[in-house]
């Protein structure tokens, strides 16, 4: 008998403890945010629309591999390498980087191997467009405008809320100082010679 009293206690313990969360929620007083006035929330993990810097990009196609859905295209002259003192790759020209996203599906895989985390999950929730042409966006030519992220169509408007504009301030303020850096990775950048043999070779000409 206190067996079976025990069991009944366990079952109803453990309901509980699954059901904490839920209970909590359950009772509290429920918020709606009014978007598109008001930003959307968005938690510290958020997955969206990624930022891609091409300055520290050294098109190994590691992103693209990872891919499970093959939404990720590379393209590029040659070989690049990252210079550690610098952080900028040089060698190739990226001539391209896109990605489609009528077909990814925001896992983050293509985050994880990259070797000079250069692409990130960004924090656009929404990219609307009229056909599927735009949904496939290509970072080579935000690069050329400055740019590490796409702008939503919404978003450009000029009366965008006040929120989008001060995103679109941020992503802007936060590629301003890497400009000349992106641009030079569409065009191609010989590594600098190492200070070593770049002094020997100058003490062999005297």
């Amino acid at each position: 008998m206190r067996e079976y009293f025990r069991n009944i206690y366990l079952t109803l313990k453990t309901i509980l403890i699954g059901m904490r969360i839920t209970l909590r929620y359950c009772f509290a007083d429920s918020v709606t945010v009014q978007y598109p006035d008001m930003a959307p929330v968005l938690q510290p993990r958020f997955r969206g629309f990624h930022y891609y810097e091409i300055e520290k990009c050294i098109a190994c196609d590691m992103c693209a591999k990872a891919c499970p859905v093959d939404c990720i295209y590379i393209e590029k002259t040659g070989p690049r390498k990252l210079d550690k003192e610098t952080g900028v790759a040089v060698g190739g020209a990226v001539t391209r980087y896109a990605i489609d996203y009528s077909k990814c599906m925001f896992c983050a895989l293509c985050t994880d191997p990259c070797p000079t985390d250069c692409i990130h999950m960004g924090n656009i929730h929404d990219m609307s467009g009229y056909d599927r042409q735009s949904m496939i966006v290509e970072f080579t030519e935000l690069a050329k405008q400055g740019l590490q992220t796409p702008t939503p169509l919404w978003m450009r408007k000029d009366r965008a809320p006040e929120w989008a504009q001060a995103r679109k301030r941020e992503w802007i303020e936060r590629a301003q100082p890497k400009r000349e850096a992106m641009l030079k990775a569409l065009t191609e950048q010989k590594p600098p010679a190492p200070a070593k043999k770049a002094e020997s070779a100058a003490a062999a000409t005297e």
